[in-house]
Parts: structure tokens; sequence; C-alpha cells
């Protein structure tokens, strides 16, 4: 490097220390993380190709082609407007601790110690929820994998299942426990493979189709397939989940916040671009799968892989291998992604004091200057969800709702406090003026419609062995985090005082004001101060 360009980067960092200062809390990660890598870690948390793979079922019963394209096409469109909104405060305020410590921030004084709480937890649960789902589909396509080898003849049960998801979860944990300059590095990896990966099969698929499983444009865009039980206009809505799961967890750009260079810029923009890109290439991915399932969708729905179906149909059983070890290696990067992401988020919530454990939690390893206590913490939680696979396929598949219902109510407790919580709300360097407050409104509403429907389950009329579990899961977490909150004498009530300093605040900060705790008030509005 020249010695303009480490000018540059030193004055860059120091930029960096001094708003993550200003914020309350002392540089302890090393800033490795380059842009193109902040978003790399959302991007490849969504890894469109097995992602798509993994929720096909929600798309193919609840509308067919057109649940594909067209809920895809309107659900980006809002995510999209989810993801601006977070991006604004964001670049507010750039620190792991994220979307619990912008809600304190924000927020009253009568509720930001409640509020802070429930967002932290719910966004610890559904990060926690997300790596569980992601390394449960990478099990189930490694099944794929073998029963395709095999011609079926491979019986998949649940204990086998556990076991390699397991044995995923476990390896996640031992690569986050690196340097953070290698798992940096691996971003870049994991993009390119990503879009990669995307172009070749939105290429490759029609022209290996053969003609006999290709769909005219009315059967794949208009002709819409319902067998879910559910009125259509329902069903085309629950189909969203398919989306919403895929282009999920672009908060996790948030939380390596302390580990990203020049954060205030990187992080929206990565938050803003991951979402962007993941919805025009997803689209195109959804259109190709649409004229090319075939029109059996009733084989592909009882299928145990509806996407390796679609798949053998069009490159056979060795075509189809050789495409689906690419699913399962990025599938298996997106888990190791969405781990280093969700330790960062639990790491700043221990190191406020809020989770059991804490002090053990809040520890940095001396060697890879990485938090090893939580990334354990994390994966073994992960572990103790899937084990919801023996109450069940629906329990199993709770998993995958509950990531999104639980991450939805971190995301909109901040973005309302925002316009509600009565603080002078200053932006940093990604704002969008007026168009703030719309858009805004419109992330909420359709956060919170979407929430309520994913609490229902797949068909209407359905006993306890087809019931939605994740209302089960989400609520009975979030009930254990308020009764530990309300517990007398010893409940977060009695000393929870929301995000606790670590560094002595300046006199810039302190000019904002601080309270009786000596906890930062309004500390977003420093950062542009």
């Amino acid at each position: 490097m020249s010695a303009k360009g480490q000018v540059r980067q030193d004055a860059v960092r120091q930029a960096d220390e001094a708003l993550l200062a200003a914020l309350g809390y002392k540089q302890e990660f090393k800033r490795e993380f380059a842009p193109l890598e902040v978003f790399g870690i959302a991007f490849s948390i969504i890894g469109l190709v097995p992602s798509i793979s993994s929720v096909l079922f929600y798309a193919i019963p609840n509308g067919g082609g057109p649940a594909m394209v067209w809920g895809w096409l309107v659900a980006s469109v809002f995510i999209l407007f989810v993801g601006m909104s977070m991006a604004e405060l964001a670049s507010a305020a750039p620190t792991s601790g994220g979307l619990y410590f912008w809600t304190y921030s924000m927020a009253s004084k009568e509720w930001r110690n409640l509020l802070c709480w429930i967002v932290g937890y719910a966004n610890t649960i559904g990060s926690i929820g997300a790596i569980a789902s992601i390394d449960w589909g990478a099990a189930v396509q490694i099944m794929a994998a073998i029963t395709i080898s095999t011609n079926g003849e491979f019986e998949v049960t649940n204990a086998r299942l556990f076991g390699v998801y397991a044995a995923i979860v476990i390896s996640h944990a031992i690569v986050c426990c690196l340097g953070t300059r290698i798992l940096a590095r691996l971003q870049t990896v994991y993009i390119a493979l990503n879009v990669m990966f995307c172009i070749a099969l939105i290429v490759a698929l029609p022209a290996a189709t053969p003609k006999e499983f290709k769909n005219s444009a009315k059967f794949a865009l208009w002709d819409f397939y319902n067998i879910s039980g559910w009125p259509s206009g329902f069903a085309f809505i629950y189909s969203f989940l398919a989306p919403l799961w895929t282009i999920c967890s672009f908060d996790s750009s948030v939380h390596i916040s302390e580990e990203a260079s020049n954060a205030a810029t990187a992080v929206p923009w990565a938050i803003v671009g991951a979402i962007g890109i993941a919805g025009l290439l997803g689209w195109a991915i959804n259109m190709a799968l649409a004229f090319c399932m075939g029109s059996d969708l009733e084989s592909l729905v009882n299928s145990d892989q509806p996407m390796a179906q679609i798949l053998v149909n069009s490159f056979g059983q060795k075509g189809t291998l050789a495409v689906w070890v690419l699913v399962v290696i990025v599938q298996y990067m997106m888990g190791s992604s969405m781990l280093l992401a969700a330790s960062r988020q639990t790491f700043a919530f221990s190191r406020d004091g809020a989770l059991p454990f804490s002090k053990w939690l809040y520890k940095m390893n001396k060697s890879t200057r990485t938090p090893v206590n939580v990334v354990w913490f994390d994966a073994i939680f992960a572990l103790l969800l899937g084990l919801l696979v023996f109450a069940g396929e629906q329990a199993i598949n709770a998993i995958f709702s509950m990531s999104v219902t639980a991450i939805y109510i971190a995301y909109a407790v901040p973005i309302i406090v925002r316009f509600t919580g009565g603080s002078d709300f200053q932006p940093g360097p990604f704002h969008l003026g007026v168009f703030s407050l719309p858009v805004a409104v419109i992330s909420v509403l359709f956060m919170l419609f979407l929430g309520i429907v994913f609490l229902f389950p797949g068909s209407p009329g359905v006993g306890a062995t087809e019931m939605n579990y994740s209302v089960v899961v989400v609520g009975g977490i979030m009930i254990l985090s308020l009764g530990w909150y309300y517990f007398p004498k010893y409940g977060g009530v009695h000393w929870f005082k929301g995000p606790i300093p670590n560094i002595e605040l300046g006199a810039e900060a302190s000019s904002i004001g601080t309270d009786e705790k000596h906890t930062p008030v309004d500390v977003v509005e420093t950062q542009s101060k």
C-alpha cells in the first residue's frame, strides 16, 4: 500500500473509532472488513439459490408460478423499504448492538429500558433461529444429494438429519472462532460464488430443460395453483414467507459495524445493496424455475425436495448432483456468515449485561480477538432448536417462520420509536430526507401484517401435528424474557439500564447528556455533531 493510501486508511480507522467512542464503546475488534466484505456478509447470508431451494415448499402450494414470480417481486419491494429504514439508523449509529441500542437511544425515558430489552431478546432469538433454519436447510440438502445419488434408496430419518445438522453447526462454530481477517476475506469468496452460481443457473436451466417440462407463459405467470386450503388471496400472501425468509437477516451487516471500515457509510449501503441485488437475481431465478418446473406441481409438492426434483427433470441425475454440490456449499457458507453476525449481536447484548452468564459471554479471545464464548453459546442454542425435528415436521418448519417473526419485531420497534420517542434524530451519511417517514410507515405496516400472517399454519383446520409452532417458540421465549425482566428482586427491571458505556465519554458526548446511571442518552445524535 502506498504511503498516501496508508494515511487515508489510518484516518478512516481513527474516524470509526472516534464515532464508536462517542457512542460509548471502546474499540475491541479489529476493523478488518472492507466495504465490499460488509456487503458480502449480508449477501452471503441471503444465499439466493440454496435459500430458494429451502423455501419453495412455501411458494408452490400457495400459488405455483405466480406466487414464485409475482409474490417474490412484490415482497422484494417491501423488503427494500424495510432495508432503507434500517440503513438510515445504521448510518447514524453503527454499533454491534444495533437495533436494541437504537431503540434505547431514541425511545422515551419511560419505555426505553423495556423496549431495549424486548428488541435485544427478539434480535438474539431471531438471529439464533436464522442459524438453525439455514443449517437445517443445509442438512436437508445434503440428505437430498444422498437420495439423488442412491436413486431414492437411502432412508432419511430424523435422527440422521439431526446428526448432519449437529455436525454443520459445530463446524460453523469452529470456523467463526477464527481471526477477523480470515472471516473478512472469506466474504469475497462467498460473493463471487453466489453471483456466479445465480447467473449460471438462470442461463443453464432453460437451456437444459426438456420440452415436456417447459411451461407456457400462461401457466408460469398466471395460472394460480392453490392446494393449501386457504383462500387464494391469503395463500398468495402466505407465499411471501419464501422471499421474506430468503432476503432476511440483512441486519448482519449492522452487527459487524465495529469490525467494518468506514462503517457509517459501508453498513447502510451493504444493507440496501444486498436487498436490491438479491431481489433482482432472485426474481430471475424464480422466473426460470416457473418456466422450467413442469406442470405436475403436485409431484413437486410431494417430493422430499422440490428444487432437487426440478433439477433432476432438467439436468438428469449426474448433472443435478453437480449443481447440488454447489447448493450445499453455498448454503454452508450462509450458515457460517449467519453465526458470525449472530455472535456479534450476542456479544453486544452481553456487553450490556442483559443475557444470562453475561460476564462469561463478554470475553474476547486473546489470540484471535474474536468472542469465542458467544459463538459457542449461539451454536448450542441452535442445536437445541434442531431438536424440534423430533416433535414433527411442522415443529421444525416453525424455525423458518420464527426467524422472520422475531427479527421483524426487532426491526420494527426502533423504526417506530425514531418517530415517536421524542428524540431529535440526527442522520448519518445515508439519509432518505423527506421520504424517511413514508418509507418507515410502509416498512412497519408491512412487517406488522406479515408478522401476524406467518403465525398461521400452512393449511386451515389442522391438528396438533400440523399447527404452526412459531407462536409457541417465539411467544414462549419472549414470555420467559419478560418474566425474567419483571422477576421480583432479581429481574432486569431492577438492574438493566440499557447500553452501558465501557469508555469515558468525551466532552462532545457529555454535552448531549447522560442519565443518572451514566448511560448515554440520545447517543444516535452524537455521531453527527
